[in-house]
Protein backbone atom coordinates (compact mmCIF):
# COMPACT_ATOMS: atom_id res chain seq x y z
CA UNK A 1 0.00 0.00 0.00
CA UNK A 2 1.35 3.40 -0.92
CA UNK A 3 2.29 5.57 2.05
CA UNK A 4 1.00 8.64 0.24
CA UNK A 5 -2.58 7.36 0.52
CA UNK A 6 -2.43 7.05 4.29
CA UNK A 7 -0.43 10.08 5.40
CA UNK A 8 -1.76 13.55 6.09
CA UNK A 9 0.11 16.82 6.50
CA UNK A 10 -0.88 20.03 8.27
CA UNK A 11 0.36 23.11 6.37
CA UNK A 12 2.03 25.66 8.65
CA UNK A 13 4.24 28.68 8.38
CA UNK A 14 7.71 28.60 9.91
CA UNK A 15 6.65 30.57 12.99
CA UNK A 16 3.76 28.22 13.76
CA UNK A 17 5.96 25.16 13.32
CA UNK A 18 8.62 26.71 15.53
CA UNK A 19 5.99 27.24 18.25
CA UNK A 20 5.05 23.54 18.05
CA UNK A 21 8.65 22.42 18.39
CA UNK A 22 9.44 24.94 21.12
CA UNK A 23 6.33 23.92 23.04
CA UNK A 24 7.45 20.30 23.14
CA UNK A 25 10.97 21.33 24.11
CA UNK A 26 9.69 23.55 26.93
CA UNK A 27 7.48 20.75 28.24
CA UNK A 28 10.48 18.42 28.29
CA UNK A 29 12.57 21.10 30.01
CA UNK A 30 9.97 21.60 32.73
CA UNK A 31 9.73 17.85 33.30
CA UNK A 32 13.51 17.56 33.49
CA UNK A 33 13.69 20.07 36.33
CA UNK A 34 11.98 17.56 38.62
CA UNK A 35 14.10 14.65 37.42
CA UNK A 36 17.47 14.29 39.17
CA UNK A 37 18.70 11.94 36.44
CA UNK A 38 18.02 14.43 33.62
CA UNK A 39 20.81 16.09 31.70
CA UNK A 40 21.89 19.69 31.81
CA UNK A 41 19.77 20.63 28.79
CA UNK A 42 16.99 19.33 26.58
CA UNK A 43 18.64 18.49 23.25
CA UNK A 44 16.65 19.35 20.12
CA UNK A 45 17.89 18.35 16.65
CA UNK A 46 16.64 19.58 13.27
CA UNK A 47 17.70 16.99 10.71
CA UNK A 48 17.96 18.54 7.24
CA UNK A 49 19.64 17.73 3.95
CA UNK A 50 20.01 21.40 2.97
CA UNK A 51 21.85 23.43 5.64
CA UNK A 52 19.79 26.57 5.05
CA UNK A 53 16.54 24.63 5.56
CA UNK A 54 17.61 23.29 8.93
CA UNK A 55 19.04 26.64 9.92
CA UNK A 56 15.82 28.46 9.08
CA UNK A 57 13.69 26.28 11.33
CA UNK A 58 16.30 25.92 14.09
CA UNK A 59 16.76 29.70 14.31
CA UNK A 60 12.99 30.17 14.53
CA UNK A 61 12.77 27.54 17.29
CA UNK A 62 15.62 29.19 19.18
CA UNK A 63 13.93 32.60 18.92
CA UNK A 64 10.64 31.17 20.16
CA UNK A 65 12.33 29.44 23.09
CA UNK A 66 14.13 32.65 24.02
CA UNK A 67 10.81 34.52 23.91
CA UNK A 68 9.42 31.97 26.37
CA UNK A 69 12.32 32.58 28.75
CA UNK A 70 14.42 29.50 28.04
CA UNK A 71 18.18 29.58 28.02
CA UNK A 72 19.03 28.65 24.44
CA UNK A 73 22.22 26.91 23.34
CA UNK A 74 22.48 27.19 19.55
CA UNK A 75 24.80 24.83 17.66
CA UNK A 76 25.22 24.23 13.92
CA UNK A 77 26.67 21.03 12.54
CA UNK A 78 28.37 23.25 9.93
CA UNK A 79 30.70 24.34 12.74
CA UNK A 80 31.71 20.71 13.33
CA UNK A 81 32.96 19.80 9.87
CA UNK A 82 36.06 17.74 9.23
CA UNK A 83 39.13 19.37 7.62
CA UNK A 84 38.85 20.14 3.91
CA UNK A 85 41.51 17.54 3.06
CA UNK A 86 39.27 14.87 4.63
CA UNK A 87 35.93 16.17 3.36
CA UNK A 88 37.01 16.45 -0.26
CA UNK A 89 39.57 13.66 -0.49
CA UNK A 90 37.39 11.78 -2.99
CA UNK A 91 36.22 14.88 -4.84
CA UNK A 92 33.47 17.47 -4.30
CA UNK A 93 30.62 15.33 -5.68
CA UNK A 94 31.39 12.09 -3.85
CA UNK A 95 28.24 10.91 -2.03
CA UNK A 96 29.98 8.50 0.34
CA UNK A 97 32.29 11.27 1.54
CA UNK A 98 29.28 13.53 1.96
CA UNK A 99 27.75 10.98 4.27
CA UNK A 100 30.79 9.69 6.15
CA UNK A 101 33.42 12.43 6.01
CA UNK A 102 31.78 15.87 6.09
CA UNK A 103 30.28 16.41 9.54
CA UNK A 104 32.20 15.03 12.49
CA UNK A 105 29.21 13.42 14.22
CA UNK A 106 31.38 11.78 16.85
CA UNK A 107 32.73 15.21 17.80
CA UNK A 108 29.17 16.58 18.02
CA UNK A 109 28.29 13.78 20.42
CA UNK A 110 31.49 14.09 22.41
CA UNK A 111 31.68 17.86 22.67
CA UNK A 112 28.01 18.89 22.73
CA UNK A 113 25.34 16.23 23.07
CA UNK A 114 26.85 13.90 25.65
CA UNK A 115 28.02 16.64 28.06
CA UNK A 116 24.48 18.06 28.04
CA UNK A 117 22.81 14.69 28.53
CA UNK A 118 22.25 12.53 31.61
CA UNK A 119 25.46 12.12 33.57
CA UNK A 120 27.22 14.77 31.51
CA UNK A 121 29.37 17.59 32.83
CA UNK A 122 27.16 20.37 31.44
CA UNK A 123 30.22 21.95 29.77
CA UNK A 124 29.74 22.12 26.01
CA UNK A 125 31.63 23.41 22.99
CA UNK A 126 29.80 25.86 20.67
CA UNK A 127 32.09 25.37 17.64
CA UNK A 128 34.95 23.11 16.61
CA UNK A 129 36.02 23.91 13.03
CA UNK A 130 36.22 27.14 11.04
CA UNK A 131 35.34 26.03 7.51
CA UNK A 132 36.50 29.31 5.91
CA UNK A 133 39.97 29.24 7.47
CA UNK A 134 40.02 25.44 7.54
CA UNK A 135 41.34 25.24 11.05
CA UNK A 136 40.14 24.66 14.59
CA UNK A 137 38.16 27.51 16.13
CA UNK A 138 39.74 26.99 19.56
CA UNK A 139 36.41 27.96 21.12
CA UNK A 140 36.13 27.83 24.90
CA UNK A 141 33.69 25.53 26.64
CA UNK A 142 30.53 26.98 28.10
CA UNK A 143 28.43 25.69 30.98
CA UNK A 144 24.71 25.15 30.50
CA UNK A 145 22.38 26.83 32.98
CA UNK A 146 19.60 24.71 34.52
CA UNK A 147 16.58 24.45 32.23
CA UNK A 148 18.55 25.19 29.06
CA UNK A 149 17.52 23.93 25.63
CA UNK A 150 20.05 23.03 22.95
CA UNK A 151 18.94 23.64 19.37
CA UNK A 152 21.13 21.82 16.84
CA UNK A 153 20.69 21.70 13.08
CA UNK A 154 22.53 19.64 10.50
CA UNK A 155 22.39 16.65 8.18
CA UNK A 156 22.15 12.98 9.12
CA UNK A 157 21.45 13.66 12.82
CA UNK A 158 19.53 10.40 13.24
CA UNK A 159 22.51 8.22 12.39
CA UNK A 160 23.98 6.09 15.15
CA UNK A 161 26.50 8.59 16.54
CA UNK A 162 23.92 11.21 17.50
CA UNK A 163 20.38 9.79 17.31
CA UNK A 164 20.22 8.48 20.87
CA UNK A 165 21.66 11.73 22.22
CA UNK A 166 18.68 13.82 21.05
CA UNK A 167 15.68 14.34 23.31
CA UNK A 168 13.53 15.79 20.52
CA UNK A 169 14.19 15.33 16.81
CA UNK A 170 12.63 17.00 13.76
CA UNK A 171 13.26 15.36 10.38
CA UNK A 172 12.74 17.41 7.21
CA UNK A 173 11.46 15.51 4.18
CA UNK A 174 12.84 16.87 0.91
CA UNK A 175 13.00 15.57 -2.65
CA UNK A 176 16.12 15.41 -4.80
CA UNK A 177 14.58 18.03 -7.08
CA UNK A 178 14.09 20.43 -4.18
CA UNK A 179 17.70 19.97 -3.09
CA UNK A 180 18.90 20.74 -6.60
CA UNK A 181 16.75 23.87 -6.70
CA UNK A 182 18.48 25.24 -3.61
CA UNK A 183 22.05 24.06 -4.05
CA UNK A 184 24.44 24.39 -6.96
CA UNK A 185 26.47 21.93 -9.00
CA UNK A 186 28.83 19.68 -7.11
CA UNK A 187 27.32 20.48 -3.72
CA UNK A 188 23.85 19.48 -4.90
CA UNK A 189 25.07 16.16 -6.31
CA UNK A 190 27.00 15.35 -3.15
CA UNK A 191 24.11 16.24 -0.86
CA UNK A 192 21.55 14.29 -2.93
CA UNK A 193 23.77 11.22 -2.98
CA UNK A 194 24.66 11.42 0.70
CA UNK A 195 21.01 11.89 1.67
CA UNK A 196 20.06 8.80 -0.33
CA UNK A 197 22.65 6.76 1.57
CA UNK A 198 21.32 8.18 4.84
CA UNK A 199 17.71 7.27 4.03
CA UNK A 200 18.67 3.75 2.98
CA UNK A 201 20.94 3.00 5.94
CA UNK A 202 19.07 4.82 8.69
CA UNK A 203 15.38 5.17 7.71
CA UNK A 204 15.20 8.35 9.81
CA UNK A 205 11.57 9.46 9.42
CA UNK A 206 9.98 6.75 11.62
CA UNK A 207 12.59 7.44 14.30
CA UNK A 208 11.97 11.18 14.46
CA UNK A 209 9.60 12.80 16.93
CA UNK A 210 8.30 15.21 14.29
CA UNK A 211 8.41 14.84 10.51
CA UNK A 212 8.03 17.90 8.30
CA UNK A 213 7.62 18.14 4.55
CA UNK A 214 9.97 20.92 3.46
CA UNK A 215 9.82 21.10 -0.34
CA UNK A 216 9.57 24.85 0.25
CA UNK A 217 11.15 25.49 3.68
CA UNK A 218 9.13 28.70 4.04
CA UNK A 219 5.90 26.68 3.77
CA UNK A 220 6.45 23.55 5.84
CA UNK A 221 3.81 20.92 6.51
CA UNK A 222 3.77 18.78 9.64
CA UNK A 223 3.10 15.06 9.27
CA UNK A 224 0.08 13.97 11.30
CA UNK A 225 0.55 10.49 12.72
CA UNK A 226 3.48 8.14 12.32
CA UNK A 227 5.84 8.16 9.37
CA UNK A 228 5.88 5.02 7.21
CA UNK A 229 9.01 2.91 7.39
CA UNK A 230 11.61 3.30 4.63
CA UNK A 231 10.09 6.58 3.50
CA UNK A 232 12.56 8.33 1.21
Amino acid sequence: MSSHRTTRFEPLDVAALARRVAGQAMAASLAARDDPSAGAAVRVGVDAAVPADGGLLADAVADELAAQGAGVLRVRAADFLRPRSVRLAAGPTDAASGYDSFVDHLALAREVLDPLGPGGSGAWLPTLWDVVRDRATRAERRRAAPGSVLVLDGPHLLRWETADALDLSVHLLVSDAAVRRRLDGAEAERVVGAWAIYLQETDPAPRADLVVRAEDPRRPALLLGDAPSAWG
